[in-house]
This record gives structure tokens, C-alpha cells and sequence, in this order.
């Protein structure tokens, strides 16, 4: 019987233990999407209490402790952090077999040196413990990051974000890259609140009067290229539905024309809106030499009270399960047809897509590039043992598992980098079945190269990321 998350945690066999701890463990990480803030990271932001770094603003959390009784006041309200954390305390017991109860522990482990399992009793000696150390002078962001052995790092942008702490930080002598990715959903959805507004900071920001669809255009592409020069080199889309419909430019003119008038345009008119922006910016990525990423099935803001409460991203979105398919592979067709289609990275919430994803990028690779169209990792509520188990055998069963560029944190936690660990043991595990099995050759000057580069390299070459920084193990 194994000791609780030692050494061999997640690794079955002398053969997984080997080809993580020769191959991977050491590995740089590119988190090449998160939800980290470039103010808390230029600024170096410390923490007096483990409730500030591991409960404030992290649903994953929030939601266990609402399906454990927890009262809201003990979650998201004005109850003192020792209280909060006691009440996370009282939950991590009841949450075994869900991986933040495994994350809990990998991040007291490599952060803090802890090795107990949190609960009621050792949560005193806990907090004790871990806030002495975050009390420190090398316990800000950015030792926690360099600690990580983090190489880069793309945060979240708005493309009316003046994206100042990326240009300081660019500026600084802070080793990891921080870089921004563009994310206009907020401009695509003209029919919600607050469109009117960002487009006026759009305008703002862009310095492109904004009196027609051509000018709104104008203005993202100004925008896009602004973030390119400080470095951005990805986009990303949330498709939480996937529509597609041909249309014209004089058609949607009319439609934006609508929209900028105070009127709600109907749901076909709103599809051709969307399927021409989308279009207008694959080809902008495809010039700049971006990668775009398309986060598709998030069913958000389920809970109408607790929204209003509490705003969005407080834990309350779901799966979605609408048929992607069709419109999927018609928006990237209308890419490919102009020679336009970008570097391309799929994920679905909804496991369902798993095989419709990576049969889509199958059908749109080319031009030479390894893994050009990627079936993306298991994302949000599948970032666990067996929904990433799930992704990579359904790329290996229908596509190249080697051209694979990883795991990513999407996370706004910057204890989150133990996921990549998680991740790359259970790669690591996976190869070495196959092993056992007799699938696959035992042989490191097969599987090596294979580790190394869905752990590291294929998301340094995909992304276009050759730096490497003094302070990394290599």
C-alpha cells in the first residue's frame, strides 16, 4: 500500500516512476492560458493569510464548500479569513476523490513544505505554518512563479486593457514573460448590457472614431496589432454556442448599424454578426502568426439569484450540450477557404465533444506545421485524472498524441502550477500502461522526446516561444 500522496502519487509502476521523475518533473512550464492578474504579478503582491491566496476568488473551492452545507457568509461574505478557512478545513475531508482535494495537498506540499492531510484538527497547526512562510520577503507572486520553474506565462486581456503592467513588466528585470492574449468576447456580444460601453472604450482606447461596422473593425484590428507589439501571441474565444451563417459585409453593416442605435437585433441577425466578426479576426490571427483558442459548451451564470449577488465567475456555470459539429467546421472552413486559418486550439467543457473536437482538427491540418488544429486539454470541470485521461486517449485514439502542446492552469490561483505536475504524472502513468501492456516499445529513446514535448517543448514551438530564462531547470 502506498503512503497518502508520496513520491509515487499517480504513478502505478516502476516504469511511470521513471519516465517522471528522468522526464518530465523537471521540465520548464509555458501556462500559455490563465486568468492571472499582470497588476498582482509587476507589483509582486503578498499574502498575510493562506485564506487570501487559496480562497479568494477561487470557485472550485466555493463551489465543494456550498455542497458540504456551508454558509455563504463562510464562501464569498465578510466572515473573518480564519473562519473561511476553517470552513474549507471542514470540507477538503468530504471532497476525496475530486481533484482539488488532491490539489490542496500538492500545493501544501511543493509550496510549504506540509505534508499532513488538511481537516479540522491540523487546520490550526496549518494556517500557523503556512503563514509564517507567507510572511516572509520571498514568498510574493513572483517567487511563488519563479519557484514554479514558470518560462511564460498568457494572461486574459480585454482589447480595451491599456495593458500597462504587461509593458512594465516587459520593461522589469522579472525573468518569466508575461504576456497578454487577446479575448474580445465582450465586442460579440451586442446584444447583452454593456455593449454599448465597451465599444465606446473600444473607440477610446483604439483612437478609431467608431461611426460605422467598418470602423468597429478597424478599431479590433488596431487593437490586436497593439498587443502584438507587446508581445501578445494568442487569441481566445469564448463560443459558449457555436453558430455559423453566411452573410455579407453590407448585411452585418446594417445589423451593427441596429445594435449602435439601441435596438435589439434578432438571433439570426446576431449569428451573421458573430460569423463575420470571428471571421474578420482568424484572419487577422492567421497575419500576425497568432494562435487562437476556442473555449466552446460553458453554460454561465446558471443562477439568476446568486448572480445578481455575487456577479459572474463565482462558481455557478455548468456544461453546455448544444450540437457544435456543423457550425464548427463551417466557421473554420470559411478561414481555410481564404488560406486564413490560424493556428487553432479546440476545447470543449462538455466530454461529450471529445471525439467530435479532435476529429475536427483532423480534418484542417496542414501546411506543414505539427499539430496545427489541436484537440486542447481537458478543460475546467474535466482538468481531472480521468478527464484528462479522457482527452489525451481520444487524441491518441484519433490523432498525433505527440504533437500534443499540454497542460495549461486556467487558473487565477498562482499556487495553480501544481496542475502541470498533476498533468504530466498522469501522462507519464498513461505511457507507461501502454508499456506494461506491450502497446507501446519500452524504450526512453521513444517515450523521452514524447514527455519532454507534450510537457514543455511542443507548446514552446506551437506558440512560438524561444527565450529561455537563467533562473529554469532544464
Amino acid at each position: 500500500m502506498k503512503n497518502f500522496m508520496d513520491e509515487t502519487f499517480l504513478l502505478n509502476t516502476e516504469t511511470a516512476e521513471r519516465l517522471y521523475n528522468n522526464y518530465a518533473k523537471d521540465m520548464p512550464i509555458i501556462d500559455y492560458h490563465c486568468h492571472l492578474s499582470p497588476k498582482e504579478i509587476y507589483e509582486n503582491k503578498s499574502y498575510k493569510t493562506i485564506a487570501d491566496i487559496w480562497l479568494d476568488g477561487d470557485h472550485y473551492k466555493w463551489r465543494l464548500m456550498r455542497a458540504n452545507g456551508i454558509d455563504e457568509n463562510l464562501i464569498t461574505g465578510d466572515a473573518e479569513p480564519y473562519e473561511k478557512f476553517l470552513a474549507w478545513a471542514r470540507t477538503v475531508p468530504k471532497s476525496i476523490g475530486n481533484p482539488v482535494y488532491t490539489w490542496t495537498h500538492l500545493e501544501l506540499q511543493r509550496y510549504f513544505n506540509i505534508y499532513v492531510a488538511l481537516n479540522e484538527d491540523t487546520a490550526p497547526e496549518i494556517w500557523d505554518r503556512v503563514n509564517e512562510q507567507l510572511n516572509q520577503k520571498d514568498f510574493g507572486v513572483r517567487d511563488l512563479i519563479k519557484a514554479s520553474n514558470v518560462e511564460v506565462i498568457c494572461t486574459t486581456d480585454d482589447p480595451v486593457d491599456d495593458l500597462r503592467y504587461h509593458k512594465q513588466l516587459k520593461e522589469s528585470d522579472f525573468e518569466t514573460e508575461v504576456l497578454p492574449s487577446f479575448r474580445p468576447d465582450k465586442g460579440l456580444e451586442l446584444n447583452r448590457d454593456g455593449y454599448q460601453e465597451w465599444v465606446s472604450k473600444l473607440e477610446e482606447t483604439s483612437q478609431v472614431s467608431i461611426n460605422s461596422y467598418e470602423d468597429f473593425l478597424a478599431a479590433l484590428d488596431a487593437r490586436a496589432r497593439f498587443f502584438n507589439e507587446i508581445g501578445g501571441k494568442i487569441s481566445d474565444h469564448a463560443l459558449d454556442e457555436v453558430v455559423y451563417e453566411e452573410t455579407t459585409m453590407e448585411e452585418v453593416s446594417n445589423i451593427f448599424k441596429k445594435a449602435r442605435s439601441g435596438f435589439k437585433v434578432s438571433k439570426e441577425e446576431e449569428v451573421k454578426y458573430k460569423s463575420f466578426t470571428l471571421t474578420f479576426l482568424g484572419k487577422i490571427y492567421a497575419e500576425l502568426g497568432w494562435v487562437m483558442q476556442y473555449h466552446i459548451s460553458a453554460q454561465r451564470n446558471n443562477n439568476t439569484k446568486m448572480f445578481q449577488r455575487l456577479g459572474p465567475d463565482t462558481g455557478f456555470d455548468s456544461m453546455n450540450d448544444g450540437q457544435i459539429a456543423k457550425p464548427l467546421c463551417r466557421l473554420l472552413d470559411a478561414l481555410e477557404q481564404q488560406d486564413a486559418l490560424p493556428k487553432t486550439v479546440l476545447y470543449s467543457l462538455n466530454p461529450k465533444d471529445n471525439p467530435v473536437l479532435a476529429t475536427i482538427a483532423g480534418s484542417f491540418q496542414e501546411g506543414g506545421v505539427p499539430g496545427k488544429m489541436q484537440f486542447g486539454t481537458a478543460w475546467w470541470f474535466n482538468d481531472t485524472k480521468e478527464g484528462m485521461l479522457a482527452q489525451m486517449k481520444t487524441l491518441a485514439d484519433m490523432g498525433v498524441l505527440s504533437s500534443f502542446i499540454g497542460m495549461l492552469t486556467d487558473s487565477r490561483s498562482f499556487l495553480s502550477y501544481t496542475r502541470h505536475e498533476y498533468f504530466r504524472r498522469v501522462l507519464c502513468d498513461l505511457l507507461a500502461t501502454w508499456v506494461e501492456n506491450g502497446e507501446v516499445p519500452n524504450d526512453d529513446e521513444l517515450l523521452e522526446p514524447i514527455i519532454k514535448d507534450v510537457s514543455y517543448r511542443n507548446a514552446a514551438q506551437y506558440l512560438g516561444f524561444r527565450k529561455k530564462p537563467q533562473h529554469l531547470k532544464v
